[in-house]
């Protein structure tokens, strides 16, 4: 009789047990499964045309020419889908950014922070690289490049923050957001501007918000932009292109 009440015990200890994991991963599973889309104007920067080739690889596209000076490898945000940030990409190309738009499983940079690795590999002739991100996909970049400071000379953070010490590097660090961004915590964001470089770049675009670097629709809790998401692309690619191409011509001097 005790060996059967053990049994039982045992038993239903295992179906508990079983029953708890599969309603964990049967919750992350439809977490994961709802996420942003790409819009309709992220779907057609992916083609190529007389200004910009677009190349689609295995798990990232790539914008622009390859023998370019500078290069970019961008992670996306959290539950945003990769191709969103095509735009953006495409912008920066045809100011003569080399881009790889990295796609993440599952939509989280987490899941392959060193996706990186693989890419700028592939494209060795390139002479400067930056890694950067979004929101979450700017994180991650941050601690892989902390990780790997000799490869990189710079470092851009869309909506984003670094939570690793990089502030004794000779990272060029560009940090841009929107006034209007309400997902971006701001509190967070300016404590860790003691991690950064005392040279960092910043931008606040009046009137941005955290969605509008990429075509994804709006996002939940974020503040209303008052200026058109193709502004505030054009202002962060600007800003950027004008920013890597200083630290390039810093390195040309010596």
């Amino acid at each position: 009789m005790k060996k059967i009440l053990k049994h039982k015990k045992l038993l239903i200890t295992l179906v508990t047990i079983f029953s708890t994991f599969v309603f964990i991963f049967g919750a992350f599973g439809i977490y994961v499964s709802i996420y942003y889309h790409a819009k309709v104007t992220a779907k057609q920067a992916l083609v190529s045309d007389d200004y910009v080739t677009v190349t689609k690889n295995k798990n990232y596209y790539v914008f622009g020419n390859d023998k370019a000076s500078i290069g970019l490898i961008f992670y996306p945000g959290a539950k945003v889908e990769y191709t969103s940030y095509a735009p953006l990409m495409r912008e920066l190309a045809k100011n003569g950014i080399f881009c790889a738009l990295v796609h993440m499983p599952l939509n989280f940079a987490f899941f392959d922070i060193d996706a990186a690795k693989k890419i700028k590999d592939k494209y060795d002739g390139i002479d400067i690289w930056y890694l950067g991100g979004h929101s979450l996909g700017g994180a991650m970049a941050s601690s892989y490049i902390a990780s790997n400071i000799d490869d990189y000379s710079g470092l851009l953070l869309l909506g984003s923050y670094s939570s690793s010490d990089l502030s004794k590097t000779n990272l060029n660090v560009i940090s841009i957001y929107g006034s209007n961004d309400r997902v971006l915590n701001l509190d967070k964001y300016q404590s860790s501007k003691k991690n950064y470089p005392s040279s960092f770049n910043e931008l606040i675009i009046i009137g941005g918000c955290h969605s509008y670097f990429a075509d994804y629709g709006h996002q939940r809790g974020d503040g209303d932009a008052t200026i058109s998401r193709e502004e505030q692309i054009k202002i962060t690619c600007l800003y950027f292109v004008d920013k890597a191409n200083i630290k390039l011509q810093n390195n040309r001097n010596f």
